[in-house]
């Protein structure tokens, strides 16, 4: 387990897309995309390196196609599309890209979008080299969302999880409340010196790889739910994605979409950390609950004996709270009045708090049993909150610190955001939904977005590999930088129906799902090669055969060069940039499952659903 947690890059788009997509409601049946099981035990990711790369699960019949090929030659070779009886359907030529900064390999790239034809089990061949099968149809993607959704009900703590929705493997009693051997999270006490009083903190989700529980990463990854179903209120959803029952949630057919119920099991526990009245610091958030020290791997979270503490308040943590509990206020209204209310109360008491204690920066130190996740600048999160408040409630006073905010005239897509960076969570929500944003400074945040998503078009181009990140964007988490930079690309697709974005959005996932150096896919059962050792307490199975593995639809974290675990520095020492991953348990600075990571495969995931049913 790590023993200080790096600001891995997550970032985050809004889903509030304003143009209603049309679509055909006409399905290929016969391209239904199939989720192989994970790969055999063995052999690590890193050791295999063959030679034609694609998306293991598919490809959309109206969509990009493209592959990549390692190869010494340095002039265009012959590539083959094979059905799956292995007759050639078409052929064409590679196109010579030459060495790859992030994988350090010679590589050419294929090209086949303008065949269409539905199918599964085809395959791409080069001289003797064939690429794992893979399907072309509109319905690759159907179960995506669902599969990456069923993550966070299996990640839920303090409720038991039930067999007849989760698969008798991953059925479980409650965690963290004060069972024996459990301490609990109902009456938590705070670490020495921070507060004189326990707090019931019980519900969330288990952050990652761990039993810790943490405001800032809970807020960015309700907010990605919460977003994803903001965009579908303004989508066609032909597969129903978003509606009352679809998940295999506790809560469903009880007149609120799964995908709501679901991000309410976090957001009622972000509310849980706020200091109540009377007490010092009301209103603000504390910014963590962990055990004391880091326990046994694996442990299940039924079977932790160690003492839970809660952390000391901070800014961060408190303006990630009055963000996510203002969005949740709107998208509850018309559901759950009530929840509504104490939502929007507690963003407003929130938000005031942090404005009065601007300045209580968690400890970068504080990471024995749990992640530091220290933030040193939170003006961007001033800019979030002060903008989820504006839409909201329509005041002009939450607007006036949203465009007096240093952030507002700021590019705030030039770096990598994330957890720890949070200004464009503001900027595309300002761009999508609907507020008191003056109509010329709406035109000008919608702009920014389509600007942003041109560059990353650009650097998408630019990889061999047909990925939005460049040769030095790979960090811990770097699978979510991807996904991410994908959705600022499907924002803009929305706002303005330039196929241009649609295109590269849906490409994006290429990388995520095979077509990569590795050729592997990082989301558990989705492709023939796809990790499933994930770094995690609950899903050990590569350590206890008794255990499951992570659950079908978990991403992995991906390549990082940083190695900061000792397993990834003694097996990838010198790996280039794109090659620094290993699918070992052990490794968790490249191989973790986390919350962020999952809550961006479900946005892109819906937006996968929706762009597969265009015309």
């Amino acid at each position: 387990m790590r023993r200080t947690r790096r600001r891995w890059t997550t970032v985050v788009a809004s889903a509030a897309g304003i143009a209603v997509l049309v679509g055909s409601s006409i399905q290929d049946a016969t391209s239904a995309a199939t989720r192989p099981g994970p790969a055999p035990e063995g052999r690590p990711a890193s050791a295999r390196v063959d030679s034609v790369m694609v998306n293991q699960v598919g490809y959309l019949p109206a969509g990009p196609k493209r592959a990549t090929v390692v190869t010494a030659a340095t002039t265009p070779l012959m590539w083959r599309l094979r059905d799956a009886a292995g007759r050639t359907v078409t052929t064409g030529l590679t196109t010579e890209r030459g060495i790859d900064r992030a994988s350090g390999h010679n590589v050419q790239t294929i090209a086949f979008d303008t065949f269409r034809r539905p199918g599964r089990g085809y395959s791409l061949a080069v001289a003797d080299k064939a690429s794992y099968p893979f399907s072309i149809g509109r319905t690759i993607y159907d179960r995506l969302f669902a599969d990456s959704m069923r993550f966070f009900y299996l990640q839920r703590s303090g409720i038991a999880i039930d067999a007849s929705l989760a698969g008798a493997a991953y059925a479980r009693p409650a965690g963290h409340l004060g069972l024996a051997p459990n301490r609990g999270d109902t009456e938590v006490p705070c670490q020495p010196g921070v507060c004189d009083y326990r707090q019931d903190v019980r519900g969330g989700w288990y952050d990652a790889g761990d039993h810790g529980k943490y405001v800032v990463n809970g807020g960015i990854s309700g907010y990605q739910l919460l977003s994803a179903f903001e965009r579908g209120t303004h989508v066609r959803d032909p597969g129903g994605i978003f509606g009352d029952g679809a998940l295999s949630v506790p809560e469903h057919h009880d007149g609120v979409p799964d995908i709501l119920n679901e991000a309410r099991w976090e957001v009622e526990f972000l509310l849980r950390m706020q200091v109540p009245a009377g007490r010092p610091y009301a209103g603000m958030a504390h910014h963590k609950v962990h055990d004391n020290q880091w326990t046994a791997l694996p442990t299940q979270p039924q079977d932790d004996p160690m003492p839970r503490e809660l952390h000391q308040v901070s800014t961060a943590a408190t303006l990630n709270l009055a963000a996510v509990a203002a969005q949740a206020a709107r998208l509850f209204r018309p559901y759950d009045d009530t929840f509504a209310n104490t939502c929007l109360h507690a963003a407003r008491i929130a938000y005031t708090a942090a404005k009065t204690h601007a300045n209580m920066i968690a400890a970068g130190d504080d990471n024995i049993g749990g992640g530091a996740y220290d933030d040193a600048d939170v003006s961007d999160e001033f800019y979030w909150a002060a903008a989820e408040l504006a839409i909201t409630t329509a005041e002009p006073a939450y607007l006036a610190d949203v465009v007096s905010s240093s952030h507002h005239d700021d590019d705030v897509f030039t770096r990598e955001f994330s957890w720890g960076r949070t200004a464009a969570l503001g900027r595309l929500d300002l761009a999508t939904v609907p507020s008191l944003l003056p109509i010329s400074e709406r035109h000008l945040a919608r702009a920014s977005v389509a600007a942003a998503a041109t560059r990353l078009l650009g650097t998408l181009n630019g990889q061999a590999y047909g990925l939005p990140l460049p040769a030095t964007g790979y960090v811990w988490g770097s699978n979510s930088a991807v996904i991410n930079n994908a959705i600022v690309i499907a924002t803009a697709y929305d706002l303005t129906k330039d196929r241009r974005y649609r295109a590269g959005a849906v490409q994006a996932m290429d990388y995520v799902l095979g077509r990569n150096a590795l050729n592997q896919s990082y989301v558990t059962g989705w492709g023939e090669n796809s990790s499933h050792n994930q770094h995690t307490r609950i899903y050990a199975h590569e350590l206890n055969p008794a255990l499951p593995a992570p659950p079908v639809g978990s991403l992995a974290g991906g390549a990082n060069p940083g190695l900061q675990d000792p397993y990834a520095a003694a097996h990838l020492a010198g790996c280039a940039p794109q090659l620094c991953y290993v699918d070992d348990i052990q490794s968790y600075s490249t191989n973790e499952i986390a919350i962020n990571w999952n809550s961006a495969l479900v946005w892109m995931a819906a937006f996968l659903s929706t762009a597969a049913q265009e015309p």
